[in-house]
């Protein structure tokens, strides 16, 4: 088995200014970015069509290219009607901005997908289906984060939409963290939808409502504040540097190369006091099974 894929950084993940880390990610090995384009300087609001062809250029001057664009909004994602409309034109917007950039995917949370066929689930229902049908009218994706519910619940989900539009960016520690699911079988699972995985290691310490982590309209726990200290405090799960967590990596990078998967291995470091030296690493982590 042999990795074939471009390795991706997230540069929001170095905690430097833009062009800055767009450089470093150079120099540290990636052959693409994935950049957060939702506040500030990335805001698409914030970016003239001037901007956005200087931004081009200077990432291809580097060598670089966009894997993706992140697009998460926060909050409970597309469950509440309220905030949908909003939601939903500026992530269209956003996708506006990434193939201006060059990229024709979105990553983002949509929120839990309830087990029930209930209002909120309804709610996500439509507001996904207006965006597959929008990013499938400009040949893009919005690809949805695994973690949240197992694959087999995401996938029956995705089946009911009137377009692959919405589609999936697999990231196997959420599973791993959160569900307790096998990333090796759902990537055999959500085969059809992957445009995009993040590579990322993580082990659970134990057991909870995914709930209690990524929030749902209309959900409060006992003891809210609890749980944020729990989660804050590693109790729930902890992300870690690449094999040292519970990611079977051996399996997982061959289910990849199983499924014909030819996209991005996008680094993501969320936590940990040296970002920059666990995105090195990692990079040659993932090099390991290119050679």
């Amino acid at each position: 088995m042999k990795l074939a894929n471009p390795i991706g950084i997230i540069v929001d993940s170095l905690r430097l200014p833009l062009k800055e880390a767009l450089a470093k990610a150079k120099d540290m090995g990636g052959d693409g970015v994935q950049i957060y384009a939702v506040h500030g300087e990335m805001d698409p609001a914030n970016l003239t069509s001037s901007k956005r062809k200087e931004l081009k250029d200077y990432i291809e001057s580097l060598g670089l290219e966009i894997s993706a664009l992140c697009g998460d909004l926060g909050g409970h994602g597309f469950q509440d009607k309220e905030q949908n409309p909003a939601k939903i034109e500026k992530s269209k917007r956003i996708l506006d901005l990434a193939l201006d950039l060059g990229t024709n995917i979105i990553t983002t949370h949509i929120g839990i997908v309830p087990d029930e066929h209930n209002e909120v689930y309804e709610e996500m229902h439509r507001a996904c289906n207006e965006l597959g049908e929008y990013a499938t009218s400009m040949g893009a994706y919005f690809a949805i984060e695994t973690g949240p519910e197992t694959a087999a619940h995401l996938k029956s989900f995705l089946e009911t939409l009137s377009s692959k539009g919405v589609s999936v960016n697999f990231d196997p520690a959420n599973m791993v963290m959160v569900t307790g699911d096998d990333p090796v079988q759902g990537v055999y699972t959500l085969r059809d939808y992957i445009v995009h995985t993040h590579v990322k290691d993580g082990i659970r310490h134990q057991a909870t409502d995914p709930r209690n982590i990524y929030g749902a309209l209309g959900y409060e726990p006992m003891d809210h504040k609890k749980i944020a200290q729990m989660v804050t405090a590693g109790q729930f799960f902890e992300e870690v540097p690449l094999g040292q967590g519970k990611v079977d990596f051996d399996a997982y990078f061959k289910v990849l190369v199983d499924i014909g998967y030819k996209g991005y291995l996008t680094i993501e470091r969320e936590v940990g006091t040296n970002p920059e030296a666990d995105i090195i690493q990692a990079v040659q982590f993932i090099k390991k099974y290119k050679a």
